[in-house]
């Protein structure tokens, strides 16, 4: 009996993984001096690191996808300005360059562009800026505010903070959250209730946008669908929590929260549950953003495919 070989082509297709046990938390604290720096801890709060020295504040630290670079905004050359410094501190360098102030920093899933917001043209608008510093320009174009942006993780939309389209809380316009596409076309407010909701912040999986909300009476954290529709709320403390950031697996969310005292940073179950605190210096924390390092394959909402080859007798 004659025996040939056959050659089977295998394909794997690896979808996103992300293990946590790498992950870190940046955050900014004045650790007692007055000044805010940077600083990045271990998910469960342990082992915090300083790394920004510098007599101004620096703030709103925000993780390039690969985990290798942190953009923050920093006061040290006269005003708010957007920088870019290695993930230990190292090599920090400005990317932006206008007597306005530049705020709130958000990398892009595919780590190109940075978006941010800034009054250079009079009030709160939403701009994206290269991870050169080149190529910047204006998503949103209102009389009103946009501030806060956050990328949906495909990278195809931003949320974003917005005061717009006439609704009001005695006689002022209250705050939403907004979407719009990464070019920013299509704008439409996801929320629409008469109170103040701010600081969105996509799920990893693109389904869900955590926000803080003061429409029970003070400011909590709370889910919807990506939509804006099946809100709920996930804190129920009478002081305020703010800036919710995911865990990269999408089972935390870290925020902000005056509960003790102080502003710190705490964790909990997306559904509320098993609630801790992270940061136990007496100057806190703000600002928290999550990185998982480890084991990220292909950019969120994409795909690796791996070929493979098996000989096989017959």
């Amino acid at each position: 009996m004659k025996s040939t070989i056959s050659t089977v082509i295998i394909v794997l297709v690896v979808l996103t993984c992300v293990v946590d046990a790498q992950a870190r938390i940046a955050f900014d604290s004045s650790r007692g001096d007055g000044n805010q720096e940077i600083y990045v801890m271990d998910a469960d709060g342990g082992n915090p690191q300083n790394l920004t020295n510098n007599p101004a504040p620096d703030e709103f630290p925000s993780w390039s996808f690969d985990g290798k670079h942190i953009t923050f905004v920093s006061h040290r050359d006269g005003n708010f300005e957007i920088y870019v410094m290695d993930a230990d501190g190292g090599n920090p360098r400005r990317l932006t360059k206008n007597p306005a102030e530049d705020w709130q920093p958000a990398w892009s899933p595919d780590g190109k562009q940075i978006a941010f917001e800034s009054r250079r043209d009079g009030n709160w608008e939403i701009y994206v800026i290269d991870i050169d510093g080149r190529n910047q320009r204006r998503l949103t174009k209102n009389r009103s505010q946009d501030y806060g942006p956050s990328w949906s993780p495909d990278g195809k939309r931003i949320a974003f903070s917005c005061d717009r389209d006439g609704l009001t809380i005695d006689g002022r316009l209250n705050s939403g959250i907004c979407v719009m596409d990464a070019d920013g076309g299509n704008q439409r407010r996801l929320t629409k209730n008469l109170v103040h909701n701010w600081h969105p912040a996509w799920s990893p999986d693109g389904k869900q946008i955590a926000f803080n909300s003061n429409r029970d009476g003070n400011f909590e954290i709370y889910v919807m669908d990506t939509d804006g529709g099946n809100p709920r709320r996930l804190t129920n403390n009478p002081t305020d929590d703010w800036d919710p950031a995911w865990s990269p697996d999408g089972k935390q969310i870290a925020f902000n929260s005056h509960r003790d005292g102080n502003f710190h940073i705490y964790v909990m179950d997306t559904d509320g549950g098993n609630l801790q605190r992270l940061t136990n210096n007496p100057s806190g924390g703000l600002n928290p953003a999550w990185f998982g390092a480890a084991f990220a394959v292909a950019p969120a909402g994409k795909k690796l495919t791996i070929w493979g080859v098996k000989k096989t007798a017959k």
